[in-house]
């Protein structure tokens, strides 16, 4: 049992590591967005989500297959896709309350 107790906490430090890292991203895609938004360009870029996706499919060795790793980066695009929106939409009613 030590060894599993072991196992899981090294996981949780790798979970830890993880939500750090999915939020430093969070928050990259949050500033690409502000740019995107400055230049009039969409917040949907599907040519930029299909080199992100070949990326992550071409430097992962596995255990988890191309597969897995595709809709692990599905989700995450997704949501910080979300969170772009929701950062436009509040500029937008920001500049609707100064009567822009």
């Amino acid at each position: 049992m030590h060894r599993l107790a072991e196992l899981r906490g090294r996981i949780d430090e790798i979970d830890l590591q993880l939500v750090r890292l999915l939020n430093v991203r969070a928050q990259l895609a949050l500033e690409i967005g502000r740019i995107k938004h400055e230049a009039g360009e969409a917040v949907y870029q599907p040519a930029r989500e299909v080199e992100v996706l070949a990326h992550v499919r071409e430097v992962n060795s596995g255990p988890l297959d191309g597969g897995a790793v595709t809709r692990l980066f599905e989700r995450i695009i997704d949501e910080n896709r979300r969170l772009e929106r929701l950062a436009d939409a509040a500029r937008a009613m920001e500049s609707k309350e100064r009567g822009e």
